[in-house]
């Protein structure tokens, strides 16, 4: 199998947990930049990172990485990458996203054409054909300048990782699968722990828990552009999915609940549950915050309430704050994970946060308030004897 550079893509703040994920995986060399984390894997790293990390954007395979300041030196450049090595002849290979910053090239339209001038001259050279009628499977080239240093890659995934394929209702302002992951990992849950989120909408939040503690894989359920590559051996990405089916946990014991205050966002939320098959691990109900109680002691509450990014709506969203603040102290051996962009919110909460994270929910930047709640006590030592039998 090939060695290669693969790049995972990630929102601004997530960085070190997709770089913890793919550690798990078991891949190394992991170098952690804004907005992306690079690594060293083979062809099943592709298959693997692209059905278990939940918390990348896009899994890119890095074709190299340059200086240009003229569009000539983008050009040649580009060109002397080896590009036959992994597009097959009949391949279909559009330049389908440049992005440019901070650099001399910046026209995003000629960065692509010429881009594409290049991979053609250079698949010319090894096929020895003057014309390409990319009829097969597809390899979406990538190319991002950052300060004239050009990255060039392809793109494995295809559609973003956060479309896991459960999700049909959205809410007003839905939260990314991905994010909602990233949300949960930062809040260390684990399945033995209860977690409520009353503001659930369309169910993104537990839905993305529970699939966590029954160890779903994210991407079982939807297919990859790199699935059809030649470069892929046969039957690779089977086996990579049988396993994952085979890593479930049928026997998960969770109690997750989702509330929110619109009933028709509670019923988009049970058939989103279902889709991913998580629906008997969690309890959705039509409820609005104020009504928050549980009888169970030392969960979580991980949600996404409304921000008030209009000045209209400012008043009534730091009302609502002050009615969290009022409803989660109730729950007092709880710990609460907010993520918001009110820079207001902990006055309005009422209360100071133990440790806060920045984070981009979409192009909006936020900010992730996390309230540590006590510790629970520690269990007998015979009821853990019992418990390890």
């Amino acid at each position: 199998m090939g060695k290669y550079e693969i790049i995972a893509t990630a929102a601004f703040g997530l960085e070190s947990v997709v770089a913890d994920e793919i550690k798990a995986l078991g891949y190394e060399n992991v170098t952690v930049e804004n907005g992306r984390v690079t690594f060293t894997g083979n062809e099943e790293a592709i298959c693997k990172c692209n059905l278990w990390l939940r918390c990348a954007d896009r899994v890119y395979l890095k074709m190299g990485r340059f200086r240009a300041t003229t569009f000539e030196q983008l050009f040649q450049q580009t060109k002397a990458l080896p590009w036959a090595d992994i597009i097959p002849e009949d391949g279909e290979f559009p330049v389908a996203d440049a992005k440019s910053v901070n650099s001399k090239l910046f026209s995003l339209s000629d960065i692509q054409a010429i881009s594409k001038k290049a991979v053609v001259e250079s698949m010319k050279g090894t096929y020895s054909k003057e014309w390409f009628a990319e009829t097969g499977a597809k390899y979406p080239i990538h190319v991002s300048i950052l300060k004239d240093m050009v990255t060039v890659s392809i793109d494995t995934s295809g559609a973003g990782l956060h479309k896991r394929g459960y999700r049909e209702g959205f809410g007003d302002a839905p939260i990314k699968e991905t994010l909602a992951a990233g949300l949960i990992i930062i809040s260390k849950w684990k399945s033995d722990i209860a977690l409520i989120d009353p503001f659930c909408g369309s169910g993104t939040i537990p839905i993305e828990a529970a699939m966590i503690g029954a160890n779903i894989a994210p991407g079982l359920s939807r297919s990859f552009v790199s699935e059809k590559w030649d470069m892929i051996p046969d039957g690779m990405w089977k086996r990579v999915k049988k396993e994952a089916y085979e890593a479930i946990d049928h026997d998960a014991q969770m109690s997750i609940e989702g509330y929110d205050i619109d009933g028709r966002l509670i019923k988009s939320a049970m058939q989103n549950a279902e889709n991913a098959g998580v629906d008997e691990h969690i309890h959705f109900q039509a409820r609005p915050v104020q009504e928050l109680s549980s009888s169970k002691k030392y969960g979580k509450i991980i949600c996404n309430p409304p921000y008030g990014e209009r000045m209209s709506e400012r008043e009534s969203v730091l009302r609502l704050y002050e009615d969290m603040g009022k409803a989660f102290a109730k729950l007092d051996t709880w710990s609460y994970y907010v993520i918001t962009s009110s820079e207001d919110f902990e006055r309005s909460f009422g209360k100071k946060s133990s440790k806060n994270r920045k984070l981009y929910n979409g192009r909006i930047k936020c900010y992730y308030y996390q309230y540590f709640g006590p510790r629970p006590p520690r269990k007998p030592k015979d009821q853990l004897e019992t418990e390890i039998e």
